[in-house]
């Protein structure tokens, strides 16, 4: 199959009740390829009124799809899984055009995608109980699992369909109905894959999708309803607490998995060559572009010369292009906005001392590029330490020991995850306890896996995606006192 983008067959529509629709008011808003500025499609632009619709769908669809059986969810899932594997090209064709990955990483989003969908296909036979007996012998207790109700479900731009994939798969194994607002930048991959779930068979009303160009608007239909009883997001920590406000005049069910400030630390015993993959690893995914990727690099003074000049060494030699085309490793960021943000912070870091090892070049020509850059001598002060850079951009700070690094890897409002490089398994653990985080790579610059649990602590969010816990964020508890 060819991974050339072809717009034909592409639903640009909303989808309501099993029901491929144009938006209310008949308006639409271009999608855009960041590599090119050319505009690649027409979406439907849904507002409060199609939102309204989509919220009484899954309202009206809760009552039957709460009774499903587990085998149902699961074969349904099973057979989205499947239909995204056959479609692999086809979607990383379509993920590239609109968001700028390489192909090569856009089929890597894919397959983490899919397993997502096969993980909960799996755990949807899995959902448990518990039954026992009260401490004075006269009552049987009886605890049951069941789904928490129509779902709001937010998603970004940078992962479309893996970020759709990790929310939608767990609702449904649950037996839970959603409305979905995937990003504007972004809505063609979350389109195909809403596809793909009503080809595997979802039952009408199950899921509903509103593209918008009014986020706020939309999303605040679905929180003041009185029908959504939780809302699930990934995004800004300032848009996040926006949500936690409006979910808490309905006291709804929330998860949020929000901004990161990631720590690498590169400890005075860590192998560097597997440092320097790990951080390849940990900032270039995604371009940069991840609420996961290493931000600040901490790196010990005795071996920050050689990690700084390794590490500037490989970012130099990725291939910068459109993603479309083989061979590319690092595409273009998402949008004007995003590249301001970066020249900003490089050239405010550049002002306080630090030093361009490689990169900091805007490229002539159009799309969104960025050269891959690597600054060392960063001073703390510098913005870019303490704001989620999402893009290509390494700053390497050195430290003296560990309690001073572990000092300034923790002093962020943020703890996502923290990435720590040592050959010390004292130290390992060490670091593992004391990192504010949520999430640990130890040697390793990734640590997304649809079997473990995602999420943060502090301003980074609330709740966990994936693993065996993922799928308890979309289950309410019942206690069933019985007499014996």
């Amino acid at each position: 199959m060819s991974s050339s983008f072809d717009p034909s067959g592409l639903h640009t529509e909303l989808f309501i009740d099993g029901a491929w629709q144009k938006a209310a008011s008949g308006a639409t808003f271009p999608v855009e390829n960041p590599a090119t500025n050319e505009i690649i499609a027409h979406v439907a632009d849904g507002g409060p009124a199609d939102a309204a619709l989509a919220i009484e769908a899954a309202g009206r669809a809760q009552v039957q799809w709460g009774k499903s059986t587990p085998r149902q969810r699961a074969d349904i899932l099973r057979r989205a899984f499947e239909l995204v594997i056959a479609n692999t090209d086809r979607l990383a064709a379509i993920m590239t055009a609109e968001m700028g990955k390489p192909l090569a990483e856009a089929r890597g989003e894919v397959a983490y995608g899919a397993e997502m969908l096969r993980w909960f296909s799996e755990e949807a036979v899995r959902i448990g109980g518990d039954h026992t007996t009260s401490v004075d012998g006269n009552t049987r207790i009886m605890i049951t699992k069941e789904p928490v109700g129509p779902c709001v479900l937010v998603t970004p731009w940078n992962f479309p369909l893996a970020m759709g994939a990790r929310k939608i798969a767990p609702a449904i194994a649950a037996g839970c109905t959603m409305v979905f607002k995937p990003a504007e930048l972004t809505p063609l991959t979350s389109l195909a894959l809403v596809q793909i779930f009503r080809e595997a068979g979802l039952p009408d009303g199950v899921l509903n999708v509103v593209t918008t160009t009014s986020a706020s608007s939309v999303v605040e239909t679905w929180t003041s309803s009185g029908i959504a009883r939780k809302i699930s997001f990934t995004g800004s920590t300032q848009v996040g607490k926006i949500l936690l406000r409006q979910a808490a005049d309905n006291v709804m069910r929330s998860s949020m998995e929000l901004g990161g400030n990631a720590p690498f630390i590169v400890l005075a015993d860590a192998d560097i060559e597997k440092a320097v993959d790990g951080a390849m690893k940990a900032k270039m995914r995604n371009m940069g572009e991840a609420c996961t990727a290493a931000n600040r690099f901490f790196v010990h003074r005795s071996v920050v010369e050689e990690f700084s000049e390794k590490f500037a060494k490989k970012i130099s030699e990725l291939q910068v292009g459109n993603g479309a085309a083989e061979g590319t490793e690092v595409g273009p960021l998402i949008e004007q906005k995003g590249l301001d943000k970066v020249v900003s912070l490089v050239a405010d870091a550049v002002s306080k001392g630090a030093r361009i090892l490689t990169g900091g070049i805007r490229p002539e020509g159009p799309g969104y590029f960025y050269t891959p850059t690597v600054l060392t001598d960063v001073s703390l002060d510098s913005e870019l330490m303490n704001t989620e850079i999402f893009g290509p951009v390494a700053a390497i700070t050195p430290f003296d020991s560990e309690d001073e690094v572990l000092r300034l890897a923790n002093d962020t409002e943020w703890g996502l995850v923290g990435y720590v490089f040592t050959e010390s398994m004292e130290k390992a653990l060490r670091f593992s306890a004391d990192l504010e985080v949520g999430m640990v790579g130890l040697n390793t610059g990734l640590v997304s896996n649809p079997a473990a649990p995602f999420g943060g602590v502090k301003q980074s969010g609330l709740g966990r995606e994936g693993g065996k816990i993922g799928i308890e964020e979309f289950l309410e508890y019942k206690y069933t006192a019985i007499a014996i």
